[in-house]
């Protein structure tokens, strides 16, 4: 049954207008041969009723030529005796007085004749005659006052059974070409309902692979072309979204895996310099190990928050010892030797409640900002707050440009593209959007002068 089923369906149109088509024509088929039947089935009763009819007056013509007022049924002679007498069968009671020269006793209207004449009321009957076509029969019983005859006349029903079939011929052809006018109107007309359709399938399609801002909206269009145009500009905001994204997320890994790439590159071209010892290039060993290391995590903490696992626990267990963290960024930073970093605390273990992959992720642009545009000093202080942990990372360099302060957090934008520091104005929204995902924030204050200042607020372990 299953295969039978597939093979039906495998035969049957691909596209939506051929399958609107053939609904339309097989419900059209249908509608059509019901009322054809319906139709050939009243005219053949029509003509079934005017065969009677003209029977019926045949009968009462005949009528005229029978003598019923004395105690025997008398036919009398006319002038066109011998047209009334062709296919008339005249009976005193059941006793046949008359019948039609061409029909001789035994045959099946013959018969038929009796019988209906025994009945001695109306009746009609049809009979098939040998070697003719259907013949109909009827007989009408004429009383009188002292006797009663009935006449049986019989009709050849050719004639009607050829205007029946041309009727039934005449309506197959009418029903062919309604078939096909229908076919083809559907297929038109579907095919102009679905243009619209096409083209904003087409539209989507395009806008859809460059996250074009574009948008069908929903004035001047039909309810339903409307409904699918709010459907796809939803669709259309949220492949734009993912596609923004997924950007995002490739310039933030490329910002972040910069400094490590870095390092790995300055410590093989300084091996590469002069042959080394064998303590040297252990030491160059170990750089390059903790640079891919820091590689692997940054690309592992910013793929899980990709994934939005930044505040899963499973992800993101326990809580950091702060203090190591900014040892650790300072040392992987290698500040200048004229330059002095301080790290203040109020105790010397204070717990933020995130990860330590985290915690360097959001602390590193601002780290690397300060010891880049400070002057002489960066510091860092570090305190309690009622179930938060606050950061401060203070400079003394020039500051942030007050016309840029609202834009220190937009990707993509920097302050001064050729001031000579690398950099894709990427780090502090990335910051910000992390310590965000974690519950906490990153500000700029603005009142802070000399230098810059930026706060870490984060959730106490």
């Amino acid at each position: 049954m299953n295969r039978v089923l597939r093979f039906f369906r495998r035969l049957g149109p691909r596209t939506l207008r051929g399958r609107l088509s053939l609904v339309a024509l097989t419900t059209a088929a249908l509608l059509m041969t019901i009322l054809t039947v319906t139709f050939n089935s009243v005219m053949d009763r029509h003509l079934q009723h005017q065969a009677d009819d003209e029977l019926r007056n045949r009968a009462a013509a005949v009528a005229t030529t029978i003598d019923t007022s004395g105690p025997r049924v008398r036919v009398l002679e006319t002038v066109n005796d011998r047209l009334l007498d062709a296919n008339v069968w005249i009976y005193a009671g059941t006793r046949l007085l008359e019948k039609p020269p061409s029909a001789p006793d035994g045959t099946s209207l013959t018969q038929a004749a009796d019988r209906l004449a025994a009945q001695r009321k109306h009746a009609c009957a049809t009979v098939q005659a040998q070697g003719r076509s259907s013949v109909r029969v009827c007989s009408q019983p004429f009383p009188g006052r002292q006797a009663s005859a009935t006449v049986v006349t019989a009709l050849s029903l050719a004639p009607y059974r050829s205007s029946a079939d041309t009727l039934l011929l005449g309506s197959l052809i009418l029903d062919t070409v309604m078939l096909g006018c229908t076919y083809v109107l559907t297929r038109l007309s579907v095919g102009r309902a679905l243009r619209p359709v096409r083209t904003m399938t087409d539209q989507a399609t395009q806008w859809s692979a460059v996250g074009s801002d574009e948008r069908f909206g929903t004035e001047d269009h039909p309810t339903e072309l409307a409904r699918l145009g709010a459907s796809l500009d939803a669709l259309l905001d949220r492949i734009r979204t993912v596609l923004r994204h997924e950007q995002q997320l490739t310039g933030e890994l490329s910002h972040e895996l910069r400094t490590p790439l870095t390092r790995i590159i300055m410590e093989l071209d300084w091996w590469r310099t002069r042959p080394r010892t064998d303590a040297e290039t252990r030491a160059v060993h170990e750089v390059i190990g903790d640079a891919a290391q820091s590689m692997r995590t940054i690309c592992d903490t910013l793929l899980n928050e990709a994934r939005g696992d930044a505040l899963n626990p499973t992800t993101a267990p326990g809580t950091t010892d702060v203090v190591p963290v900014l040892d650790r960024l300072f040392r992987q930073l290698g500040t200048p030797d004229r330059m002095m970093t301080a790290v203040e605390t109020e105790t010397p273990v204070l717990e933020a409640g995130v990860a330590a992959p985290l915690l360097e992720r959001i602390l590193s642009p601002l780290l690397t900002n300060a010891v880049r545009y400070a002057r002489a000093r960066v510091t860092v202080s570090v305190r309690r707050g009622p179930g938060t942990v606050r950061i401060d990372v203070v400079d003394d360099g020039p500051g942030v440009a007050e016309e840029f302060v609202d834009e220190l957090f937009l990707p993509g934008r920097r302050a001064d593209s050729d001031d000579g520091h690398d950099g894709a104005g990427l780090g502090l929204p990335l910051a910000r959007r992390l310590a965000r995902a974690v519950g906490g924030e990153v500000s700029y204050d603005r009142g802070h002068a000399p230098g810059a200042r930026f706060t870490v607020s984060l959730p106490a372990g």
